[in-house]
């Protein structure tokens, strides 16, 4: 999966995991947040999606057909730019690449005219939703209860996380075969 330069918003607050986990005070903030981050990107890379809408970039080699963008569901390319063998980058308009975005918010990139580059960097928007209040409540729920399972194994309990996670983030998960470039 792409890496995204900025992190997402998380799906559920800070007050949600510490009432989900019944604790009172916020001396445990930290950690807690740490876990909010933790169970998010655990559950993106189980369902293969990013929740909350952010910012992503990726260099791909420039092949003979399209190449396809590892985060989704992608909502917008927002710029593209060509990559030589010096290192030197030539940003495109838009009518000199064509972006398909698939039902499934898979995206590939065609580029009408690459000349000599090898690769191509491109800089896009993906995610489920605009806010935490737009993902699903069955994977939100899935969050808090991997929250609750790092937070009881924090202490080196080697437990499995409980099946009912997956059961709730199965029907979001999207699996790919392949690199797809």
């Amino acid at each position: 999966m792409a890496e995204s330069p900025l992190p997402g918003d998380a799906p559920v607050s800070l007050n949600e995991a510490r009432g989900w986990l019944r604790l009172g005070s916020t001396a445990d903030d930290a950690v807690i947040a740490q876990l909010v981050r933790a169970a998010t990107s655990i559950c993106e890379a189980f369902i293969g999606q990013w929740l909350i809408v952010r910012g992503g970039e990726q260099t791909l080699p420039v092949g003979s057909g399209a190449v396809q963008l590892g985060a989704r569901p992608v909502v917008a390319v927002d710029t593209v730019a060509l990559l030589d063998a010096a290192g030197s980058e030539t940003v495109l308009g838009a009518a000199q690449w064509r972006a398909a975005i698939a039902r499934d918010g898979t995206a590939r990139l065609t580029i009408h005219s690459p000349g000599d580059a090898e690769r191509v960097r491109i800089a896009y928007r993906a995610g489920m939703a605009a806010t935490p209040n737009g993902i699903p409540e069955a994977i939100r729920q899935g969050i808090v209860r991997m929250i609750q399972h790092l937070h009881e194994a924090r202490d080196g309990a080697g437990a499995s996380p409980p099946a009912m996670i997956v059961a709730l983030w199965q029907p979001w998960r999207r699996l790919t075969l392949g690199s797809g470039r």
